[in-house]
């Protein structure tokens, strides 16, 4: 509700810059979607390989019951 009323308060008191900011919202998601995806993928990969140093780890310690 107070983003709805910002939004508001910039549209009356500067709309070409509120024009412009939602103008430019999807456009600037759309570019950085790819980075999104990009960092997904850097995640996963550090997380196996964390997994494939830690096994020798885990295997020794065995079952903990």
């Amino acid at each position: 509700m107070i983003g709805f009323l910002l939004w508001l308060l910039l549209l009356f008191f500067c709309w070409p810059l509120a024009l412009v900011a939602l103008i430019l919202y999807p456009i600037v998601w759309l570019v950085l979607l790819p980075l999104r995806l990009v960092g997904l993928t850097l995640e996963g990969v550090f997380a196996l390989l964390r997994a494939l140093i830690m096994l020798p780890a885990r295997a020794l310690r065995g079952r903990s019951t």
